[in-house]
């Protein structure tokens, strides 16, 4: 085979004694050589390829000896394979027989300090299961510190008779708007006689305030709650309630479910923004006279005030809390 070496030396400038007729002839020549050296790669990129394929098509040694290496290939990754695999399924055995002792030593332990195992157990869950048998069926712990009302609004506890509004007709509660958000209120009760004393005060002097000063007037909706309804009430879903009999104080008279009147009907549905201020400035009015509002709970319920009335327990019967 015959090699040609070219090597060109172009020095452009005063110093590079070369004439400008020789400088111009080489530029012209090195696009053409260019050229010509990509296509020789070409060439041999393309005889390095095309010949061992020809090869194992063609010859049959050749082709012989291409499967030959490819199997041999094949059996040597198969093997290393293996091996790995081996040592994988080794090593999970170890870990499962190391395991399998450790249960079986754990096992054996339990077995030998059953006794100790038992008096420890019993010791830590005797203080809790006393807790749930004194506390009877009360589910839901409230704060029982009493709000102690300002100075006014003390006055005004102490010092005013408060008459309840007269009651509304049976039909302002059987609207289809009141039966969606409040089911089943038809045949609540409504009477204020049954609520306890001192919460029915409290909750009057709410009415007043809201009346007098934001121009809210407020209905209620359900007072007393005999323990038969609200079992009922509790079976509908947690969207109802949660409480069973003698988990709320409604038993007892100390809770009322309130809403607002408007042009003679009800607007209970917070959506409303007239009623959603109505509920913030009650919240804040059944606060005041020291009664807890439900809109501050987790499971916000707007209309909903109760009285925590010192030295009442929740969870017993109502003949024997008062």
């Amino acid at each position: 085979m015959n090699r040609a070496c070219f090597a060109v030396i172009i020095r452009v400038g005063p110093s590079s004694g070369w004439p400008d007729s020789k400088i111009k002839h080489y530029k012209k020549q090195l696009p053409q050589f260019t050229g010509s050296l990509l296509v020789a790669i070409a060439l041999v990129v393309y005889f390095v390829i095309t010949v061992p394929i020809a090869a194992i098509l063609l010859l049959p040694g050749v082709r012989a000896s291409f499967f030959d290496a490819v199997f041999n290939l094949h059996n040597m990754i198969t093997r290393r394979i293996s091996a790995s695999s081996l040592h994988a399924r080794k090593h999970i055995y170890k870990s499962a027989k190391y395991s399998q002792s450790t249960m079986v030593d754990m096992q054996n332990l339990l077995i030998k300090r059953r006794l100790l195992i038992l008096s420890t157990a019993g010791i830590l869950a005797t203080p809790p299961l006393i807790a749930i048998a004194l506390r009877g069926h009360q589910l839901f712990q409230y704060d029982d510190t009493p709000r102690v009302p300002d100075e006014k609004i003390a006055a005004l506890l102490n010092g005013e008779q408060l008459v309840p509004p007269p009651p509304l007709p049976p039909e302002v509660f059987a609207t289809q708007e009141v039966e969606q958000i409040r089911p089943a209120l038809v045949d609540a009760s409504r009477d204020w006689n049954l609520l306890d004393a001192d919460f029915r005060t409290r909750l009057l002097l709410v009415y007043k305030i809201m009346r007098e000063q934001y121009g809210y007037e407020m209905a209620l909706l359900e007072g007393y709650r005999s323990p038969e309804r609200q079992d009922r009430l509790a079976k509908m879903g947690g969207s109802v309630t949660n409480a069973a009999a003698f988990q709320s104080y409604h038993q007892y008279g100390l809770a009322a479910d309130n809403a607002f009147l408007r042009d003679g009907k009800l607007v209970i549905s917070e959506k409303d923004p007239w009623a959603m201020r109505g509920y913030q400035l009650y919240g804040q009015v059944a606060e005041q006279v020291g009664l807890t509002w439900g809109g501050r709970w987790k499971l916000m319920d707007l209309g909903h005030v109760e009285y925590h009335k010192p030295g009442f327990v929740l969870g017993r019967k109502p003949e024997t809390a008062r």
